[in-house]
């Protein structure tokens, strides 16, 4: 083999920020994080325990009792959003000791589902607190080598039971419209708009695609790890990109607007819909998303008969399986545990001490951070003084991605009234003004459209956000007691208001249930730097680094590190940093290789 495609392949690996993984639409973000916050809290906040489900609780009481910490694990992992249980699940399969400290009451990060108790008292309400847009997950479908949520699950033995579906609503300055994966072909949507010049055009960019999706595939997320061990555990993928061309695979790399450009792809509202779904992929239009990314996503979900995937109870089964497939092997999770420390001497990371009692616990073999570059290196829980001042400096200068503005319905709707109704919605008002402009697009999601366990009888759930289009700094010095804050609350949240009124034209007198939730919510909840959606990285100028930091044992997963950001990609991070924990996980990790090529080939 020409060293050329050895080396391409791991062009590919270093520096992809999620073309190996993304299967999913871009939702808040999926970080856990250990470290305490103050920010404001919503009118009824999200998943109070005082109305959360009684049977969640008492499935949680198990992990609450901080009597069982032992002294030592061999991986301490701080934070358990979907990187860190992947992390967590995939070491445990390992034989590796593993424990995961969560100052949340919940695991799952933003991931984590909660539930409202109905104001009738006949049932409750169950939330999703932010990803709701899910592919590659259903059990009785064949699995991707590249979708590394579902390597997991296949790995650890846990299944979904997932609803499939085919369309979801468009609501653009051209009309309504129903998305299938057949969007840019005749009769489709594109069609609609600009007629057959545009349909040829996308034909010429999915023939300029399909090879590049090709070539994603070749290298399982589940290959990769921080080391040179990786020659071993990917180089028995390299042959797979014999058949591709390595100068073509290089675009992987570059924004896919040079894909774009190449296949001359001028249609305007083409152009305006591949900014959205790239924005609504990335957080970053096609000159900021990386082609990798986006030729994944584009061979999954144009492909035909493509469909998508409901998890029953929402995204907190997903977390259910992740801890499933943890605590059945023997790790641990322990929640309402906050993390003051990670323990570093002598260039090592040693453990954590935690703020109860000041308890320290012993890692072994690695401490992992599941929180954010930001939180990592501003909120104190690490002496920065044992870093490199540019690793630090590089880190913090990360470009910081904008915020949410959530709304949270239950609604009053009959079986029959909910078949009218789409499971998702993209909303869009003035392609004229920019993707990430404020009051500009909206992502509605209503998964009781497919699933009824989320809501009482002839009730249902949905929710609204803006996808990481507002502004942190307006919220940044307010008092949430204020009048201030609860009339910035009040106004914020009218477009989303606004946007449902033409999907449900009577929504305010249907709901039952409404929760607002602002920047600082996001940023309390779900424990993110500024409420944010994650690291902005534009494609060409940036790329998400691996797990290693300077110190021997301290890794890092999450959105922060590679892939990037979304589910499956922090999936994809939590699996990359079992990998590298040390050399101890290459005998297993060539085990699940193994038995992916197996189940590839039958």
């Amino acid at each position: 083999m020409r060293i050329s495609i050895a080396a391409l392949g791991l062009l590919c690996m270093l520096r992809s920020t999620g073309g190996f993984t993304l299967s999913a639409f871009r939702s808040p973000a999926s970080t856990g994080n250990s470290h305490q916050f103050k920010a404001c809290r919503p009118a009824a906040p999200l998943g109070n325990r005082k109305f959360h489900d009684v049977q969640t609780r008492l499935n949680l009481a198990t992990h609450q009792s901080s009597s069982s910490i032992d002294e030592s694990y061999d991986v301490v992992i701080v934070g358990s959003g979907i990187g860190g249980l992947s992390c967590a699940a995939m070491c445990a399969l390992y034989g590796y000791s593993v424990a995961i400290f969560e100052s949340h009451y919940a695991p799952g990060g933003c991931a984590h589902g909660y539930s409202v108790k109905s104001k009738s008292g006949n049932g409750f309400y169950h939330f999703d607190t932010g990803p709701s847009f899910f592919s590659g997950l259903n059990p009785d479908i064949a699995p991707k080598l590249s979708n590394p949520l579902r390597t997991i699950l296949d790995a650890i033995d846990e299944q979904l039971v997932c609803i499939p579906y085919e369309t979801f609503g468009l609501k653009f300055p051209e009309g309504d419209f129903t998305h299938t994966a057949g969007f840019g072909r005749k009769g489709g949507v594109l069609d609609q708009v600009s007629g057959a010049g545009a349909v040829r055009e996308w034909d010429n960019m999915m023939t300029k695609i399909e090879p590049l999706a090709t070539a994603v595939d070749a290298m399982p997320t589940a290959a990769l790890r921080g080391d040179i061990a990786v020659a071993l555990t990917a180089g028995q993928f390299l042959p797979n990109f014999a058949k591709t061309n390595p100068l073509e695979n290089l675009k992987l790399t570059k924004p896919f607007s040079a894909v774009l450009d190449g296949a001359n792809v001028k249609d305007k509202f083409a152009r305006n819909w591949l900014d959205l779904l790239c924005f609504c992929l990335s957080g970053l239009p096609a000159d900021g998303t990386i082609t990798a990314e986006m030729a994944m996503m584009m061979g999954e979900f144009y492909e035909p008969n493509a469909i998508m995937d409901c998890p029953k109870g929402g995204a907190k089964s997903i977390v259910d399986a992740l801890v499933r497939g943890i605590e059945k092997r023997g790790g641990k999770i322990f929640l309402n545990q906050h993390v003051d420390n990670i323990d570093i001497a002598n260039g090592r990371a040693q453990g954590i001490t935690l703020k109860k009692k000041g308890k320290v616990v012993t890692a072994k073999k690695a401490v992992v951070s599941n929180l954010s570059v930001w939180d990592l290196f501003e909120s104190g829980i690490v002496d920065n003084s044992a870093f490199p001042n540019d690793f630090v400096q590089e880190r913090k200068e990360t470009p910081v991605g904008k915020s949410f503005m959530h709304l949270h319905l239950a609604f009053k709707a009959t079986p029959q009234e909910l078949t009218k109704l789409e499971a998702h919605y993209m909303f869009m008002d003035d392609w004229e003004r920019d993707i990430d402009a404020e009051d500009n697009a909206v992502l509605v999601s209503i998964p009781s459209v497919h699933d009824d366990t989320l809501a009482p009888d002839n009730e249902a759930v949905l929710h609204a956000y803006t996808p990481a289009t507002e502004d942190y700094e307006k919220w940044a010095n307010l008092d949430c007691k204020s009048d201030e804050y609860k009339a910035l609350k009040e106004e914020r949240s009218q477009y989303l208001w606004q946007v449902l009124e033409k999907i449900i034209p009577d929504i305010r007198s249907r709901a039952t249930h409404i929760q607002v939730g602002t920047p600082l919510t996001h940023k309390r909840f779900l424990r993110r730097h500024k409420g944010s959606y994650g690291p902005a990285i534009k494609a060409g100028e940036g790329s998400f680094p691996f797990p290693g930091t300077p110190i021997k044992g301290l890794l890092m997963t999450g959105d922060s590190m590679f892939p990037g950001i979304g589910v499956p990609a922090v999936a994809g991070s939590g699996l990359v940093t079992a990998n590298s924990i040390s050399f101890d996980s290459i005998k297993p990790q060539l085990k699940v290789l193994d038995s992916l090529k197996k189940r590839n080939s039958s």
